[in-house]
This record gives C-alpha cells, sequence and structure tokens, in this order.
C-alpha cells in the first residue's frame, strides 16, 4: 500500500502529458499559422456597455407600448422589465462568429 499513492500521480502525470501533446496551439489575432489554419481572435464584452448601446431601444420600447393595446391585462412595464430580465441572463454567453480570415469569439461578461 506504501506505493499506490506514487503510482496514481504517475499515471495521472502520464495523463497529463498525453493530452498535452495532443492539444493543438491557438493562434495569436493576426498570426497566420503554417498549416494555412485560421486565426482565432477572442473578444469580451462587458454587460455594462450593452446595456448603453441597447438604452435607447428600451426607452423608444416603452413609448410604443404605451400606446399599443396589450392583450391580458399585460402591462408595459412588466414586459420592459422582462426584456431587462433577458438582457441580465446574457452574462457568460459565448457568441462564435465565423469570419473568411479568422474565427472570431465574443463573450459576454
Amino acid at each position: 500500500m506504501s506505493g499506490t499513492p506514487i503510482r496514481a500521480l504517475a499515471t495521472l502525470q502520464a495523463r497529463a502529458m498525453r493530452t498535452a501533446r495532443h492539444r493543438r496551439p491557438v493562434a495569436r489575432p493576426g498570426a497566420r499559422s503554417m498549416s494555412g489554419e485560421r486565426p482565432v481572435i477572442r473578444l469580451w464584452m462587458p454587460l455594462t456597455a450593452l446595456f448603453l448601446i441597447l438604452s435607447p431601444f428600451a426607452f423608444l420600447l416603452l413609448i410604443v407600448a404605451v400606446f399599443v393595446p396589450w392583450p391580458r391585462g399585460v402591462s408595459p412595464l412588466d414586459a420592459v422589465l422582462a426584456v431587462g430580465r433577458v438582457l441580465l441572463s446574457l452574462g457568460g454567453t459565448e457568441i462564435d462568429v465565423q469570419a473568411p480570415d479568422a474565427l472570431v469569439r465574443i463573450k459576454i461578461v
């Protein structure tokens, strides 16, 4: 029983080395790899900036919602708050955009 933890550690190290050998390197933005693969560009967008960009549309939606008759008693304020909840739930979303020259990954944080 004295050699069991050492054997387990050696097995874990060997497994980690095998997976590290098969892992492909990630290309840096603007760099072209020798194998002809497209570079991966990673971007992140904070939700605060997204809210600032989309806030004029929320106000326009509220103005339109006041004059449109709502079925089944849904208030315009509840509808706008529901849209806000959907935007708040976008945190952690990853979007992959395939451009001809690169693969763009956008993460909303």
